[in-house]
């Protein structure tokens, strides 16, 4: 599915921010962006690199999204189902992708908008490839897991004992929180490198204590070793990584109003995932996106914490805690620099714009409440 990110210990706790779902790069000597749990960096690193990615239809025409495996991702599908972008009056074609490739199209200029992390953002623009992010879909939720081995009750069973992960991905990331939250650091296990997608079989094999990876190959890593639970998840850390409508800058300023449209579209969508009573057909309609079956699915959309107006307005605004988008996206470039995923820091700001949520806010009802984190049951976690 998604996420990366090179890692280095450092030399202070900092609140940690989700950067992506990708393969990490390799050690850069110039800013080459992420990769994902499917490629490596090199092939985004090898995309055409542009000052800004061109916008694909100069004309009037449909706007063109690329999306990836993800539940705030595949949940676009709602809308394309229910013919809702049509109703909005807004032409659309979404083309459908592995997460890296996704990214590929977008820094080659063959769509005017791609699915990404706040961090992937910050790294595709490193190379050349601005973007501005439009829309929070969602925030992960417990979808990011460290699943231990039976006997490993919790986070602090786990010193001096073998963690699988891939080191440098956002996993890794959510293995120092974890430790943070014991009062341990990563000296005080033995970390094993692992690529994400093989996690599930090393805990079965017995190799490690513990893996940590994302969905689907932390829920199959517990479905693989009968007794493994999660031991810390993203559910610990909200808002350690957000998901975004990335948008070619040409593209939003030639086309504002369409792309007012489609933030409408997905406003639409979060407030249907919301209700509970349309949690049986919308796991129907994104479980058949990626050939699973409902009730399987129910358990994603169940880790993804989907953000309706209010929530986009709530994390769009400027904060020192990671309930910020602007704060997310602060710490992760900071993170990648020390890091040397890119050399110089983004100007994080310029990759995030909340002009259109604000309008939107602005003419929605009065009376119309913020659904704070926890407030409710909903169908699907949601703000």
């Amino acid at each position: 599915m998604k996420h990366c990110l090179r890692l280095l210990v450092l030399m202070t706790w900092l609140p940690l921010a989700g950067c992506s779902k990708t393969d990490k790069p390799e050690p850069a000597k110039s800013e080459a962006p992420g990769a994902s749990a499917e490629k490596s960096a090199a092939a985004v690193a090898e995309a055409p690199k542009t000052e800004k990615p061109a916008t694909p239809s100069a004309a009037k025409g449909p706007l063109t999204i690329a999306y990836s495996d993800w539940p705030g991702w595949v949940a676009w599908d709602i809308g394309i189902q229910k013919g809702w972008f049509k109703e909005a009056g807004v032409e659309v074609d979404f083309k459908w992708f592995e997460y890296v490739p996704s990214m590929e199209a977008y820094s080659a200029g063959k769509v005017d908008a791609v699915a990404m992390t706040n961090g992937d953002a910050l790294v595709t623009g490193s190379s050349g490839s601005p973007s501005v992010a439009i829309l929070m879909n969602d925030y992960s939720n417990g979808n990011d897991m460290v699943v231990a081995k039976p006997g490993v009750a919790d986070v602090a069973a786990l010193k001096g004992k073998k963690v699988g992960v891939e080191v440098g991905f956002v996993s890794h990331l959510l293995l120092m929180n974890a430790l943070e939250s014991a009062g341990m650091t990563d000296k005080d296990v033995q970390i094993v490198n692992v690529p994400t997608d093989q996690t599930p079989q090393t805990l079965k094999s017995g190799s490690v204590d513990a893996i940590v990876a994302w969905q689907p190959n932390s829920g199959q890593a517990l479905k693989e070793l009968p007794g493994s639970k999660a031991i810390f998840t993203s559910a610990n850390v909200a808002g350690v990584i957000y998901d975004l409508l990335c948008v070619n800058p040409k593209s939003l300023s030639e086309r504002r109003d369409d792309w007012m449209k489609v933030t409408q579209v997905w406003m639409r969508i979060a407030d249907f995932i919301k209700d509970e009573k349309n949690l049986d057909e919308a796991a129907k309609i994104m479980s058949a996106r990626v050939g699973l079956e409902p009730e399987e699915y129910k358990k994603l959309m169940a880790g993804t914490f989907f953000l309706d107006l209010e929530g986009n307005v709530k994390h769009f605004e400027k904060g020192d805690t990671l309930a910020s988008v602007y704060h997310s996206s602060k710490v992760v470039d900071k993170f990648q620099v020390d890091n040397e995923v890119y050399k110089t820091p983004m100007k994080y700001e310029e990759y995030l714009d909340s002009s259109l949520i604000a309008e939107l806010a602005k003419a929605a009802p009065a009376d119309k409440q913020t659904q704070e984190v926890g407030a409710t049951k909903p169908a699907a976690k949601t703000e």
